[in-house]
């Protein structure tokens, strides 16, 4: 794994640099599955001091009813620009959980031309823990200028993914609990279908992340993704695009910077009646 460089940054190397101008914190906190609340309840209640809130739901398409999918460039660029995250800043993202909606931020930002992004290791579960600085005062940056950009092959579509599963030019990785994709287990929104897409691959999100809420080691991580062959083209997916994320920032610390996350998931997969569906190992 020489000469690669880590998406992720530790705790003590965000507190020594806190501050510096060129720095840029963001908190992207989203409320687990089924838990009630919004991101921002726990922003407000403390935050790493200067962080600005990412509202996931908000930052989105408005003109589709898919929860929390990727905005036109344009209105990106624009919302970004109002956090004040310029394009030559580095960006460090984190969640309340350790690391669960953070990296669909840490992606999001990549896929719209940002080439200096990395997750908090940990988060802010780990921040808190090591009893460093908290504010609860919201964050007004200065807006900062940014042109549009966007990067079409960190994402897929419902065409691509048919495509690329009945072709098997890509392996789909589904990052849902086991249970989910074998259809044992219900899904959380009522309106979809159980199972998964046919010729998916399984890998549950919870098992590329330690228990503290940090991400685990190459060697281990690499174990996680035995069964993926990792020197081929490789999609995540799960329920709605943040935990297929988590996948794409495990397999960036193992060197595939290059994966596609499906942004509709499976909530628009199961959603709709014209899709395959397969319940089962």
């Amino acid at each position: 794994m020489a000469g690669i460089v880590d998406p992720l940054v530790s705790t003590t190397w965000l507190a020594e640099r806190l501050g510096n101008p060129d720095i840029r914190v963001v908190d992207a906190t989203l409320p687990l599955v089924g838990q009630a609340g919004h991101g921002r309840d726990s922003y407000v209640a403390g935050h790493i001091p200067g962080a600005v809130f990412f509202d996931i739901n908000a930052i989105a398409d408005p003109d589709t009813d898919l929860p929390h999918m990727l905005p036109t460039p344009e209105a990106f660029a624009e919302a970004a620009g109002a956090l004040g995250l310029a394009r030559e800043a580095t960006i460090v993202v984190y969640d309340a959980h350790g690391i669960y909606s953070a990296p669909r931020v840490w992606w999001t930002l990549r896929v719209m031309g940002y080439p200096k992004v990395f997750v908090l290791d940990g988060g802010l579960k780990a921040w808190r823990a090591e009893g460093r600085p908290i504010e609860t005062t919201e964050a007004a940056p200065a807006p900062a200028k940014v042109e549009p950009a966007f990067d079409a092959r960190l994402v897929t579509d419902l065409a691509a993914v048919t495509d690329v599963l009945a072709s098997r030019a890509a392996q789909v990785v589904d990052a849902r609990s086991a249970a989910r994709f074998t259809a044992e287990a219900l899904e959380p929104r009522a309106s979809l279908r159980s199972g998964h897409m046919p010729g998916a691959l399984n890998l549950p999100f919870n098992l590329v992340v330690n228990e503290d809420g940090t991400l685990k080691s190459a060697a281990d991580l690499a174990a996680a993704f035995a069964h993926i062959d990792l020197g081929r083209p490789i999609v995540t997916t799960c329920g709605s695009g943040v935990t297929a994320s988590v996948l794409a920032l495990a397999l960036a610390r193992l060197g595939r910077f290059d994966v596609a996350v499906y942004d509709g998931s499976w909530t628009e997969w199961g959603g709709r009646p014209d899709t395959a569906v397969v319940t089962g190992a």
